[in-house]
C-alpha cells in the first residue's frame, strides 16, 4: 500500500470518526427531531464532513482493493471513543481498550 492510500484511508477513517461526534453533539442539542432541529449547524456540519469522507473513500477505492482497505475502518472504534472522551469528557472502559487491542490485532492480520 502506497503512502497516498495510507494517507487517504487514514483522512476519510478520521474525518467519520469526527462526523460521529457531531452527530451525538447535534443529538445532545435537539429537543425533538423536526425541520428546525435537522438543520442546526452541528448536525449539517457533521453531514458536510461524512460528505467529505465519502468523496475521499471513493478516491481510495479507484486505487485500493476494498478488501484491503476496508479493515481500516474498524479504527473508528478506537478514535471515536478518543474523540468523545476528549470533547465531551466520556469515560473510556477497559472493555473498551481491550476491544480496541483486539481491533488492531485483527487489521494487522487481515492486511497482512
Amino acid at each position: 500500500m502506497s503512502f497516498s492510500q495510507i494517507i487517504l484511508i487514514s483522512s476519510t477513517i478520521m474525518l467519520l470518526s469526527v462526523g460521529q461526534v457531531l452527530f451525538k453533539l447535534a443529538a445532545m442539542d435537539m429537543k425533538n427531531i423536526d425541520i428546525s432541529s435537522l438543520l442546526q449547524p452541528k448536525l449539517i456540519l457533521a453531514l458536510c464532513v461524512y460528505g467529505f469522507a465519502t468523496v475521499l473513500w471513493i478516491a481510495v477505492l479507484r486505487y485500493t482493493p476494498l478488501v484491503l482497505a476496508y479493515p481500516f475502518v474498524g479504527l473508528a472504534f478506537l478514535i471515536v471513543p478518543v474523540l468523545s472522551w476528549f470533547w465531551m469528557d466520556e469515560q473510556i472502559s477497559l472493555n473498551t481498550i481491550v476491544g480496541g487491542a483486539a481491533i488492531l490485532i485483527g487489521i494487522w492480520i487481515a492486511v497482512s
